[in-house]
């Protein structure tokens, strides 16, 4: 079932003669823009891996991904039933969060006819009991029963691999290694090295050596990168 939050973000890129939910071939768009394919994906960008790249063949697409950065926990006694109570969620995600998703979506993106624009978001979530109806205090034992869309707080394009760089922090050794790129972004290391992993399998960095087992890393020049 598609959610309250799906179709509010159709909606922002369904204008100037912008056709919603149309038929392509063996594929349904989301938004069909005059001169682009929009789709909006709000579970994992590896779940449309092929789609999109399918579609790359003939057409431009524009991937909108939202990240919630901010996330409200609305909580109904059952589905469609009374509000129980609200909080925020401590849980907030950052626009780094997006290499989670680009891990598996090397093959796909950085495209000539291919843009995606990250959205932080800040949403509603209403939630009701699971089936676990005692263990209602965990939050794992819940049933979305949607998610609305609150307010954008940042929207970030990317169209080639090197604007992805912008995330790096901007005092980096040259060369440098994931602990140097942990550091300047104040993360844990795995994170660093997913994110050098996506930015190397794009052509945005390139390994340059090993120093003391750790590979090393460097930007190509400015205007080389894919």
């Amino acid at each position: 079932m598609e959610t309250t939050l799906h179709r509010q973000l159709k909606e922002r890129y369904a204008v100037d003669g912008a056709l919603v939910e149309q038929r392509l071939g063996r594929y349904r768009i989301d938004v069909v823009q005059p001169d682009q394919l929009v789709e909006i994906q709000l579970a994992s960008l590896s779940a449309i891996r092929d789609k999109i790249a399918a579609l790359l063949k003939k057409h431009r697409v524009l991937i909108v991904k939202p990240v919630v950065a901010r996330k409200h926990l609305v909580k109904r006694r059952r589905a469609g039933g009374r509000i129980v109570s609200r909080r925020r969620s401590p849980k907030q995600r950052t626009l780094l969060d997006v290499f989670e998703e680009l891990v598996h979506f090397t093959r796909v993106f950085p495209h000539r006819r291919l843009t995606l624009e990250v959205l932080l978001v800040e949403i509603e979530e209403w939630r009701y009991p699971g089936h676990g109806r005692r263990r209602w205090r965990r939050d794992n034992d819940h049933q979305v029963e949607d998610q609305r869309l609150l307010d954008v707080l940042e929207v970030h394009r990317f169209e080639k691999a090197a604007d992805l760089c912008r995330m790096l922090p901007p005092a980096l050794p040259r060369p440098f290694h994931t602990g140097h790129l942990a550091e300047g972004l104040g993360v844990e290391r795995w994170i660093a090295q997913r994110m050098a992993y996506c930015l190397r399998h794009m052509g945005a960095i390139q390994s340059v050596g090993k120093l003391r087992g750790a590979w090393l890393y460097e930007a190509p020049p400015l205007g080389k990168a894919a």
